[in-house]
């Protein structure tokens, strides 16, 4: 079903955050791609190399406003996250002619919103993040293979097979999170969002706000709270 044309509010609405949970509500009601929630994370190194991978995006809260994703804490962005927080968002979808960029801070989720989205997740998955060092060399895929037929062995269940196998149902909900795994929120410093528009002149708008953040505040330290967001300032750039 295409869309009808869209541009941004003139004035531009107070809320950038608001706007960008509905549009990745839409992508999720009409589902053109596989994985509407996708969307790339770029982090920088110690030396001061950028990368960037494409994760899922779990929520978009828009009080106090941050992004959450779950991820390995140990990968490589885990680690570059514990080094240098800050962060860099992309949500893009074609079929709704819409771009989301967003950039801040990441901190630890709390261990409680970590435990309960891990429950969530088929126990394939579970013992998945058991067995593997995300990032790290493996040398050969049946040394991964034989990871995770130990990681099986010690969570007494199957080796894991297809996630919608009805004989291996429910076999492992026994298994915690694993300690290295778990959410990060990125509190948003910068929102800019973007509609496709005609003849390459497109729809754009950037929001800023500052971010007043505790002492000990870090991508380790999940009970540093309250994060003190100031008021969002929005600003109209030319495409």
């Amino acid at each position: 079903m295409p869309l009808p044309a869209q541009l941004l509010a003139d004035p531009l609405p107070a809320e950038p955050l608001a706007l960008a949970a509905e549009w990745l509500a839409l992508a999720r009601h009409r589902a053109d791609q596989p994985n509407p929630n996708a969307m790339v994370v770029a982090t920088v190194g110690t030396d001061g190399q950028p990368s960037a991978r494409v994760v899922l995006c779990k929520e978009i809260v828009v009080d106090p406003g941050y992004i959450c994703f779950f991820t390995n804490y140990l990968s490589r962005k885990g680690r570059e996250l514990e080094a240098h927080p800050r962060v860099a968002i992309v949500m893009h979808w074609d079929h709704l002619h819409r771009q989301v960029r967003i950039e801040g801070r990441a901190v630890r989720a709390p261990a409680a919103e970590s435990d309960a989205y891990f429950r969530t997740r088929p126990w394939q998955r579970r013992i998945g993040a058991w067995a593997s060092a995300q990032s790290e060399p493996v040398a050969s895929r049946a040394a991964l293979q034989a990871a995770v037929v130990e990681t099986a062995t010690r969570f007494g269940t199957p080796v894991p097979g297809p996630e919608d196998d009805p004989a291996q149902a429910g076999a492992g909900e026994h298994i915690p999170r694993p300690p290295h795994w778990g959410g990060y929120h990125v509190y948003a410093e910068t929102v800019e969002l973007w509609l496709e528009g005609g003849s390459r002149i497109h729809d754009r708008a950037r929001w800023t706000r500052a971010l007043r953040w505790p002492e000990r505040a870090s991508a380790t330290d999940e009970t540093a709270r309250p994060i003190i967001a100031g008021a969002w300032q929005a600003t109209r750039l030319q495409p």
